[in-house]
């Protein structure tokens, strides 16, 4: 193979790997996607394989038992934004979640 070749196979895969981080970049989460396995509760409400944003109480502060395979975190905003205020550990309790909702990936 010529010098020309090598070149276009080189150019080939960098553009192949660009492709590749910006679909990284774009759609994180995809290679996981999914939900988290096991039980969240919110206020004794049951949540089977949870996954994304859950509103907490809008006026006394929620209870939540995290009873999955992943960490949720707790956000200062009612739409998971804001900031994360605590993060709630699988088996863990937390008792008042100190937020207005709660991500679980």
């Amino acid at each position: 193979m010529d010098g020309n070749g090598m070149r276009r196979i080189a150019r080939a895969a960098g553009a192949g790997a660009a492709a590749a981080l910006l679909l990284g970049l774009v759609a994180p989460g995809t290679a996981t996607a999914g939900s988290a396995r096991g039980v969240l509760l919110i206020d004794g409400s049951v949540r089977t394989d949870p996954s994304g944003c859950h509103p907490l109480g809008d006026y006394a502060p929620s209870e939540v038992t995290n009873l999955t395979d992943e960490t949720a975190f707790v956000w200062s905003g009612p739409f998971c934004d804001g900031r994360v205020t605590a993060a709630v550990l699988p088996g863990q309790t937390l008792r008042p979640a100190p937020g207005m909702s709660l991500y679980l990936s």
